[in-house]
């Protein structure tokens, strides 16, 4: 039987999180994370009014990867809290995989591609939970 396992990505805008899940990506990895529902042919097209259907559509997506049997799934999202990863984890657990989560630093002093202003990220370091 195959180790399956999913990676949850977590970290600020502008750490990285989209780069190494593309990394990731490159080697076989299924990837899902809210940034995709923005993206269109003219490039990122970010509207908060359709935040929430943009992590309905990651979840979907993610539950068809466990539900393919996909080996090697990437959660590409802020995850800043317990909560937002609560439900991906457990559907994992419940289907037979191992979770890992990995916080990606900005040791880069990367700034976000997607605009995010300053003051929220500094909301969203502000309410970083960390379980070690």
């Amino acid at each position: 039987m195959m180790n399956k396992k999913v990676i949850i990505l977590r970290g600020l805008p502008g750490c990285g999180k989209s780069t190494l899940a593309y990394e990731m990506w490159n080697e076989g990895a299924d990837v899902v994370s809210a940034d995709l529902f923005f993206e269109t042919d003219d490039g990122y097209q970010f509207d908060p009014n359709l935040l929430g259907d943009a992590h309905a559509q990651c979840k979907r997506d993610y539950k068809a990867y466990i539900e393919e049997g996909s080996e090697y799934i990437v959660v590409d999202n802020t995850n800043t809290q317990e909560w937002e990863m609560k439900w991906y984890k457990k559907y994992a657990e419940e289907h037979g995989y191992t979770v890992f989560s990995i916080i990606v630093e900005n040791r880069h002093n990367g700034v976000s591609e997607h605009d995010v202003p300053e003051e929220k990220i500094q909301e969203m370091r502000d309410r970083f939970e960390v379980s070690l």
